[in-house]
């Protein structure tokens, strides 16, 4: 997923909406008595829709950021024990990226937390191809040990995030610079992701999965640009550029110089064709296809924000 912007996700919106519902007691004895939900990164890209899924489900959710009530913040560990009194499942989305040096000792330290606090199922939202993801993924499932059961969802680059997320603005200025050169990327829906992270919030059957979530097809980052002016009427072009020059205009833009260098690294780690590939996580999660990048250009949301 490379985790910064497509999960960047985990990157926190300025709004949040508080869900006070209450949660159905689960059809499995094993994944945990009947509590809330607590939804990291809870008002970003997937973690606001799981949270609004959950509500729908008539779960009591609680959103986990620094501007909720009681605060969390992943870079203050003092604010971990008030979020998840009383939660008995967790999604785990953390920011700013799991590919980010780290990550692993963090995510692992607040999961083993959680646990000991009586949390027993946890659903991470994790990437492809990243050494860094994958350590955090095994220091999760080292935390939940036999106590609590694990999932992990590992999502491809995200769709939204040419309308929601960092590259909306390229889009609406017709030019899209990116350190991807001509490889190929499948694109999932965010919707898809949130789908799968709340099936395993919330339905037996998924414990100790690992879903790899990708759209139906793979994409240049030409062919996003020449969809996505097809369907809002739009020229949008493709300017592949290089890691430097990617880090710096993140500079020139008010990004901190180390976070810039470490998201454009990353970037130039995971997209070198290594994630190119489809797979079968939608499928084996929900029993249907992944939604189309096509389907995601022509949505209503998408549309206004590249046409308004």
């Amino acid at each position: 997923m490379t985790q910064t912007p497509q999960n960047v996700d985990q990157h926190e919106d300025q709004h949040q909406d508080q869900f006070q519902h209450q949660m159905p007691a689960p059809a499995h004895p094993n994944l945990g008595a009947a509590g809330t939900t607590l939804v990291l990164a809870g008002t970003g890209k997937t973690g606001a829709r799981v949270a609004r899924l959950l509500a729908a489900r008539g779960a009591s959710v609680r959103i986990g950021s620094r501007s909720a009530q009681p605060s969390f913040d992943w870079e203050d560990p003092g604010t971990w024990p008030a979020a998840i009194e009383g939660v008995s499942a967790a999604y785990v989305a953390y920011v700013p990226d799991l590919g980010f040096p780290g990550a692993a000792e963090t995510v692992g330290a607040f999961a083993r937390l959680a646990v000991d606090h009586g949390v027993r199922r946890l659903v991470l939202l994790s990437g492809r191809g990243e050494p860094e993801a994958q350590r955090t993924e095994r220091a999760l499932r080292d935390a939940c040990g036999e106590s609590a059961s694990w999932t992990v969802v590992r999502s491809s680059f995200f769709a939204q995030n040419f309308s929601e997320g960092f590259l909306a603005d390229a889009v609406r200025a017709g030019v899209l610079p990116f350190p991807a050169g001509d490889v190929a990327e499948p694109f999932v829906d965010a919707d898809d992701v949130a789908d799968v992270a709340v099936a395993a919030l919330t339905e037996p059957g998924h414990e100790g999965q690992v879903y790899e979530v990708t759209g139906p097809r793979s994409l240049r980052f030409a062919e996003v640009a020449a969809e996505i002016s097809a369907a809002s009427g739009r020229e949008v072009t493709y300017a592949p550029v290089t890691v430097e020059q990617f880090a710096a205009g993140l500079v020139e833009e008010g990004v901190p110089a180390e976070f810039a260098a470490l998201l454009s690294g990353l970037f130039g780690e995971v997209l070198d064709g290594r994630n190119a590939g489809l797979t079968d996580g939608v499928q084996r999660a929900l029993g249907r296809e992944p939604r189309d990048f096509s389907a995601y250009v022509r949505s209503p949301t998408a549309l206004a924000t590249w046409t308004s």
